[in-house]
Parts: structure tokens; C-alpha cells; sequence
């Protein structure tokens, strides 16, 4: 159904460990953190669960029984996942800061609805962006009234600069890599009292992108629940880039399925494979160069070391594609010939595209069990983020496949 990659690459996890979920994993990420979280995200306005498509003829045609895709495109309106993430870290660092300043609880259903914008209008959060994360970030700002500056590196496109800006933030372009632009961020924070709302981790900055992964679990929640206990999935695919997302991703199956949890296989893209390196290397590890890849939201060439440590015990196997494939299956879910039309994201089809290279090397199958019997869950964790890039890659806009779909 997809044109083979023969220059993936793939790695299996030498360090990852069977049994139950490890006490100390608990404290990056646990179900009891997830819960809080969750209450809080779908007391937002507008929340709605999203839905868990099954994609029957890809089944069929890759040789496994089952192919769910969690379609994250509708999520809060603004087109990814990372709604989940970012603006639920906002929402902790504003009753943080509300709580030092006062020396007592906030009323946080009120800072859920807005009302408490005057107490934090002075209130600046700040972050790096590929574009998605930025755009939570700054929505979660707007929501509760505090005010935003987003940094973003060389290459993201204007069409994701304008959807951060149209949420009141302040864009600031940088030169370099997503990883440059992480670090301007950070400086500017330490130069001006603001507040860092990061989806990586490190040495000492821990408490906020533990947050963030913790907004991600609700989605992983969603899905097990719509599977239901008989047809939890066997193997799981999911997008790379820092790493929160894929830690959040195993720590929650891992903790709710304990040993009988899925295979979990972290997709990224060639050039920036910083997982899979880490993964060969047995420690953190940072890939050098440009770091261009059409999955503009998995351009991370440094872990989080946050991440890092559940995906190191966690993971079972690590894969690197190319450009080609990501589109191709953006072409494949918009073509409805998986079964279902779907407008997925150029980062949001990376976990899909990694299970159609996957599944035609047998010995890679082999590796990690995948059979006839597996159920795969796919994570399609952004849509058209960039509508301008998505029709030139589809050749049709995000609006059209949808109708489609729809009269479908």
C-alpha cells in the first residue's frame, strides 16, 4: 500500500524491562497525576473527546488484525495533541505563582474560566516551538489571561507563526534549530522573570514538562477506554521528537496494563533521531546538524531528560524514516484507501508511516512480534497544523478531504 524505505533504520531496546511499572517511574509520571490533570482539561470549555478511527483495509493489507488511529486533529479547536500538554503547564505555573504570591489555595475553577485575569496579567509564560506546543501554549495564556512570548526557530512556516499570533502571543524568530531557539527562550525567561513552559526537560527543570506530559495522558486514556479491556492494542506506534509525548504515551499503558502492556515503537524522522541514538548510546544523547525534516514537529536533536528516563526502560524499539514516508501517509489517510479519510499532520502520520516501513521487513517484525493476531493503536496526534504545506503535499486542502469524508 506504501512504497518501501530502505533507508530506515531500526534498534531495539536492549534496556527495556518486562513486569510491572517501576515505583520510581511514578514519580515523573502516574495515573494519579493523569486523573488531576485530566480533571482539569475537560472542565475546559469546548473539550470533547476525539475519535479512535479504525483503518481496516490497512489491517487487511500490512497483515494484522486491527489498525486504530486516534484522530487528535479536532482537540480544542487548535489542531493538534499539544493542547492537552501546553496549556494544562500554563494553568500549573499560574497556580504556582497565584500561590506563592498569596501564601494560600487558589480558587482554580475560576483561573479555569478566566477569572482570575487580573491576578495573572502580569504573568509572562514563555516557550520554544516547532508550532504545535507554542500554539497551546499561547491558547492556555489567552484562556486564563496571562500574557506570551513564543520563540521559533528558522524554519517554521508563517502559516504556524500566524495560528501562535492569533491567540495574542508575541513570535520571536531565531536563528538556528528548534534546540537554539529552546535556548533563547530560556535566557530570555532568566533575563526577564518569566515563566518557562517547555516540553523538554533539563537538569534542573523537571516540574513543568512533567506537567505537560501529564496533559498527553488524557488522550491515551481516551483511547484505552474506547478499545475497552478485550481489545487493548499489542503494539503501539508513536512520534519521537523530545520524547514527551512517547513517555507519556508507554508510563500510562505501562502503569494501567502493567505487564501486559503493548510493544511500543518510537518513530522519528533520519535526521533528527536523538532518540534512537540515545537508545544505541544507552544514555541521553544529543544528534548534531540542520536537523530539516517535512516532520517540522519532530525536528529535536536533544532528549528530555524527563522522557528520557521512562523511554529508556520503557520502549521497546526505536525507528528512524524518511521524509518520503511521513508523506505518503499523509497522501494514504487522505486518500480514505486505509479504510477510512483522515486529514492528518506532516508530524502527526510519523507513527503511521513508521508501522507501514515496519511491517514490510520481516525481520523487524519478527523483532518485535508483530503478527496476524496484533492490534496496532497509532496516535495521529496533529491535522492540517499547516493547511498551506498539507495542500501542497495532498494536492487537495484539509477542508476538501474532510467534505469528502463527511459525504462519504
Amino acid at each position: 500500500m506504501l512504497p518501501p524505505a530502505a533507508d530506515a533504520v531500526f534498534a531495539v531496546n536492549p534496556r527495556c524491562e518486562p513486569g510491572p511499572y517501576p515505583a520510581d517511574l511514578a514519580a515523573v509520571l502516574s495515573r494519579r497525576k493523569a486523573a488531576e490533570a485530566t480533571a482539569v482539561i475537560t472542565s475546559w470549555a469546548g473539550h470533547a473527546e476525539t475519535p479512535l478511527r479504525a483503518l481496516p483495509a490497512l489491517a487487511a493489507e500490512i497483515g494484522v488484525a486491527d489498525v486504530r488511529y486516534k484522530d487528535e486533529g479536532s482537540r480544542f479547536g487548535l489542531g493538534s495533541f499539544k493542547a492537552l500538554g501546553g496549556a494544562y503547564a500554563v494553568f500549573r505555573v499560574l497556580v504556582r505563582e497565584l500561590e506563592r504570591r498569596s501564601g494560600r489555595a487558589v480558587d482554580t475553577a475560576a483561573l479555569a474560566l478566566g477569572e482570575l485575569s487580573a491576578e495573572v496579567a502580569d504573568v509572562t509564560v514563555t516557550c520554544a516551538t516547532d508550532g504545535n506546543h507554542g500554539r497551546s501554549v499561547a491558547w492556555g495564556a489567552s484562556l486564563f489571561g496571562a500574557r506570551c512570548v513564543v520563540f521559533v526557530h528558522s524554519t517554521v512556516s508563517e502559516g504556524r507563526v500566524a495560528a501562535i499570533r492569533a491567540y495574542g502571543a508575541e513570535v520571536i524568530r531565531t536563528p538556528g534549530t528548534y534546540d537554539d531557539a529552546v535556548r533563547a527562550a530560556a535566557a530570555a525567561a532568566a533575563d526577564n522573570g518569566w515563566f518557562i513552559v517547555s516540553d523538554t526537560s533539563w537538569p534542573g527543570y523537571t516540574d513543568v514538562p512533567r506537567d505537560v506530559m501529564q496533559g498527553y495522558a488524557v488522550m491515551v486514556e481516551e483511547a484505552l477506554a474506547a478499545l475497552g479491556p478485550d481489545a487493548a492494542p499489542t503494539h503501539v506506534f508513536v512520534q519521537g521528537g523530545v520524547g514527551g509525548l512517547a513517555a507519556a504515551v508507554v508510563a500510562h499503558l505501562w502503569e494501567t496494563l502493567g505487564p501486559g502492556r503493548p510493544k511500543v515503537v518510537v518513530v522519528e524522522p533520519l535526521t533528527a533521531a536523538c532518540l534512537l541514538e540515545s537508545a544505541r548510546l544507552g544514555r541521553a544523547t544529543a544528534v548534531d546538524g540542520d536537523l530539516a525534516t517535512l516532520m517540522a514537529g519532530l525536528a529535536c536533536g536533544e532528549p528530555s531528560l524527563l522522557a528520557w528516563k521512562v523511554l529508556d526502560r520503557g520502549a521497546d524499539a526505536f525507528l528512524a524514516i524518511p521524509d518520503a514516508a511521513a508523506a505518503a501517509a499523509l497522501r494514504l489517510l487522505a486518500s480514505g484507501r486505509a479504510g477510512a479519510t483522515i486529514v492528518g499532520g506532516e508530524s502527526g502520520v510519523a507513527g503511521l508511516a513508521g508501522l507501514t516501513v515496519l511491517a514490510g521487513r520481516p525481520d523487524w517484525r519478527a523483532a518485535i512480534g508483530l503478527d496476524a493476531a496484533s492490534r496496532v493503536l497509532l496516535f495521529g496526534s496533529e491535522g492540517d497544523s499547516d493547511p498551506t504545506l498539507y495542500t501542497e503535499l495532498v494536492g487537495r486542502s484539509g477542508d476538501a478531504v474532510r467534505a469528502a469524508a463527511f459525504a462519504g
